[in-house]
């Protein structure tokens, strides 16, 4: 299978703290480590744990930390279409509290690639599947020329700007940049399905026939933190969904991703093969 990942990948240093500092407070950050992540990043991490050809569109700086994203990305043996933006790439800074949640700090405005950018769009039309977590209308609308398009609910202004339709809209019910309904959409744009998870509740699936649930995994891994849960999911289910699964049945599988990376701190060292 073709599968392309089109959106942000930032440069991220996690680690634990004890608390979330308040006002006048100071955090030390323990046992930080350094990798490319963001909606975009971890999505396509997760889908080169495939044996897929995996395309990921995107956008990076000018900087040590865009050819530290750079670098690392390029090793995964997929085909990297990088727009260079002369600016400093974009930094997060991801704190891990003692119960695993995460807060996340976001230096400067993430990269995105843009259809006007010098990348190849027209072999989009070759794709089994596309994952879209960018923010240009126009590079959505070149994302729907691959056979199946699964669009991160945090882009659904960027969808309503298109005029095209997403087979698939993934999100969060708990997030409310993400929690949405059918009908936030136009009749023509409703997103075939629309998937809310719910951690450790599972989640939902809504079609204009109705809606369905689907379960957590059994056992939810426990020490690490709960950053790129929700993006590993994402790039799971696209992978599953071009697969040919039905959408209750690649949201199942898609779980055991997403928690799996619930049990380190670096997502990337805990993604699961799929």
């Amino acid at each position: 299978m073709r599968i392309a990942v089109i959106g942000h990948v930032e440069h991220i240093t996690l680690g634990r703290v004890a608390a979330v500092p308040r006002a006048g407070e100071i955090a030390h950050l323990q046992s930080p480590r350094s990798f490319p992540g963001g909606g975009g990043g971890i999505a396509f991490f997760q889908l080169t744990r495939s044996d897929g050809e995996i395309l990921l569109y995107t956008a990076l700086g000018n900087d040590d930390a865009a050819a530290e994203v750079r670098d690392r990305i390029g090793r995964t043996g997929a085909r990297i279409f990088a727009a260079v933006r002369q600016q400093a790439h974009t930094r997060d800074v991801v704190l891990i509290t003692p119960d695993g949640e995460r807060t996340i700090v976001v230096i400067g405005e993430p990269l995105h690639p843009e259809r006007a950018d010098d990348l190849p769009w027209p072999e989009l039309a070759s794709c089994d599947a596309a994952y879209f977590t960018a923010q240009d209308p126009a590079a959505l609308a070149a994302a729907r020329a691959a056979r199946l398009l699964v669009v991160t609910a945090r882009r659904r202004a960027a969808l309503l700007r298109s005029g095209v339709r997403a087979d698939v809209l993934v999100g969060s019910a708990l997030d409310p940049r993400e929690s949405c309904t059918l009908d936030d959409f136009p009749r023509l744009q409703r997103p075939a399905a629309l998937v809310l998870t719910e951690g450790a509740a599972g989640g939902a699936i809504h079609t204009d026939q109705g809606s369905q649930r689907f379960p957590a995994p059994q056992r939810r891994p426990e020490g690490g933190g709960s950053y790129g849960a929700g993006d590993s999911f994402a790039g799971a289910l696209t992978w599953y969904l071009a697969s040919g699964a039905s959408i209750l049945d690649a949201c199942t599988r898609a779980g055991p991703h997403g928690a799996a990376v619930l049990g380190a701190l670096d997502p990337l060292t805990s993604q699961q093969p799929l």
